[in-house]
């Protein structure tokens, strides 16, 4: 009797956990896992993203920059996939018979039963012909997205470009999906959440052959996709291309702005690359070869990522702070022979009359001037120390927007280098280091380090007798037009407006002057235009042509910087580049006494050719 009852309860035991797994896998079959519903589902349903069309985007005359075009993916669900002609598809598509194994093994592995893409922007051509035999490869089907087209190939680094999202992005939003594309620098990248618009939702019915039939609940599940907002940027493209023109073969950078509000007209980085090459299937080979075999380095944003020494410009900089402080007026002479000279120190100078007050000073770049001046500052009495009057210096200096980054609407900008204090202190290991120990930064040397950027923004705040705009590159945004309220704000430096007259007066005479001025291929006829050149010390090969200025000189309506990396002397190319540029922007055209001058900077070639070091 215990034999049979003790059999009883382990038949029953056994049932009930037959029972009991049966149940569980009811449970995750139903409740925890989609398998089975999802194979259902993509037996008769196809779910299509609408993709929105991208936001278009135009300079600030309304020409158009960037604008969409139809691309098409070949997408795959593997569960729907059955045996088919492999060589009448590979075909069809374009690849091989491996290629296509491989990317089947692929989509399997990222899921059997949701769709991914198989090969992505299939031409319109190869797509035509794919259309009309793609029923007889279940499994497959097209979805319609756009591509990025450029009427003009200019302005890359500024409009950026589109890449696919990588597992970061969609981790950090859950808008993107698998194969989604997102701007990936410049403009495409800091406007994305603008530009992208809303993606929407097509569920139609297909059958066993994976043809459509209909929508699927009359539509009910479907969502329209919403555009993009369109942008207007502050570029003037004209100017741009222009600009472009006249770096071809040269390394460096140029910024132009429009003081009275910040608007980038021009930001150029050469050499550059036709944004075109970032877009198709040829974009990863392009990128590499940019990228990784490219010694130039094109996709390295020279104007807002390269930190040079400001050179011989940045002498604005101490006069302005030296009259701000008193220890100078516009009448202010100081004596060079040949250079300045302190003990066994020498800092040289070029042949000039002697001695010079403060806007002759700036016309002739006299070094001993700036040596003397900056020493003066930094040693005032009330100071106590030269480290407590460099910290005052440095205030005034970093108020142009030295120093840290001025906060424009693009991506990757640096804040390049003022040293504090403490830099000084830690290097020569004492507090009670000299005037005479950082003396270089007078003429812009020494450990100084700013951007193209930032150098067209210290001309806009001079040009504007003490304040900026942030410079930024976008004017509008949709139908409000609204951009952040930050570029609307004015900045003022620490320097009173007039300190600035006599300064000014200064960059008249540097390229209007008569006597040895070293900025007189910038002249225009008519307009006042006004510049510092810089000859920019560089220890890895020739040095560096730099040029600032604005114009007209009681009216500004351009600041401008021209920095061209080996240009040996300001006045060899930064400064007839920059004069060429203001002339086309104000005029918008090249007047006739120009036109070899034009003819000289198209042709020069700093890259491929040595050219002769002597001055012309």
């Amino acid at each position: 009797m215990n034999n049979y009852s003790n059999r009883r309860f382990i038949i029953g035991g056994i049932f009930a956990f037959v029972i009991l797994i049966f149940l569980i896998r009811l449970f995750n079959i139903q409740i925890v896992t989609d398998e089975y519903k999802l194979s259902a589902e993509s037996n008769s349903q196809r779910r299509v993203t609408q993709y929105a069309a991208r936001g278009l985007i135009y300079d600030r005359n309304g020409e158009l920059l960037v604008y969409n075009q139809a691309a098409y993916d070949l997408m795959i669900i593997p569960r729907q996939v059955k045996t088919f002609d492999t060589l009448d598809f590979c075909y069809l598509i374009g690849v091989n018979k491996e290629d296509v194994i491989h990317r089947i093994k692929k989509a399997k592995k990222h899921s059997r039963y949701r769709s991914s893409i198989f090969i992505k922007q299939l031409s319109s051509e190869r797509y035509a012909v794919l259309q009309e035999k793609l029923y007889k490869y279940p499994g497959f089907f097209v979805q319609t997205r756009t591509l990025r087209k450029y009427p003009h190939h200019n302005a890359a680094h500024t409009l950026g470009y589109l890449g696919e999202v990588n597992g970061r992005h969609i981790k950090n939003d859950k808008y993107y999906s698998q194969g989604d594309y997102i701007g990936k620098s410049g403009l495409e990248s800091t406007y994305e959440e603008a530009l992208r618009g809303v993606k929407g939702l097509k569920v139609y019915w297909v059958d066993v052959y994976n043809r459509i039939k209909g929508s699927f609940h009359d539509g009910g599940l479907d969502r329209n996709a919403i555009e993009g907002q369109n942008i207007t940027t502050t570029l003037d493209i004209n100017l741009q291309e222009y600009a472009e023109k006249l770096m071809q073969n040269k390394k460096g950078g140029i910024v132009a702005i429009e003081p009275k509000t910040g608007e980038i007209l021009v930001k150029l980085s050469s050499p550059g690359y036709d944004p075109e090459m970032f877009v198709g299937r040829a974009m990863s080979t392009n990128y590499n070869e940019l990228a990784n075999n490219d010694s130039l380095r094109p996709l390295f944003d020279r104007s807002m990522m390269a930190t040079y020494p400001p050179g011989s410009i940045f002498k604005l900089i101490n006069a302005l702070v030296a009259l701000q402080e008193g220890i100078i007026t516009p009448r202010t002479k100081i004596a060079c022979q040949n250079g300045y000279h302190a003990g066994r120190f020498t800092m040289g100078c070029h042949n000039h009359r002697s001695p010079l007050d403060l806007k002759e000073s700036i016309q002739h770049s006299c070094n001993a001037y700036y040596a003397q001046t900056f020493r003066n500052i930094l040693d005032a009495p009330h100071f106590g120390s030269a480290s407590a009057g460099y910290t005052n210096w440095r205030k005034h200096a970093c108020s142009f927007g030295f120093g840290s980054e001025l906060g424009t609407d693009l991506p990757s900008e640096l804040s390049g280098f003022v040293p504090k204090a403490s830099y000084y202190t830690k290097t020569y290991r004492t507090k009670n280091w000299r005037s005479l120990n950082v003396v270089s930064l007078a003429i812009g040397q020494g450990e100084l380090s700013i951007t193209p950027l930032q150098m067209a923004n210290m001309v806009a705040c001079i040009a504007n007798r003490g304040y900026y705009y942030t410079p930024h590159i976008v004017k509008s945004i949709g139908t409000d037009g609204k951009i952040d309220s930050k570029f609307l704000e004015k900045r003022q430096t620490t320097i009173d407006a007039k300190y600035f007259e006599p300064v000014i007066e200064g960059m008249d005479m540097v390229v209007h002057g008569e006597d040895g001025s070293t900025g007189k291929s910038a002249a225009i006829k008519d307009i006042r235009v006004c510049g510092k050149t810089g000859t920019v010390e560089n220890s890895h090969g020739d040095d560096h042509s730099v040029f600032v200025a604005f114009a007209p000189k009681d009216d500004p309506k351009i600041a401008i910087v021209v920095y061209v990396e080996n240009g040996v002397w300001g006045s060899r190319y930064a400064a007839p580049i920059s004069g060429l540029m203001i002339e086309k922007y104000l005029k918008g055209e090249i007047s006739k006494n120009k036109k070899y001058l034009e003819k000289r900077m198209l042709e020069a070639d700093l890259i491929n050719i040595k050219e002769d070091k002597q001055d012309e």
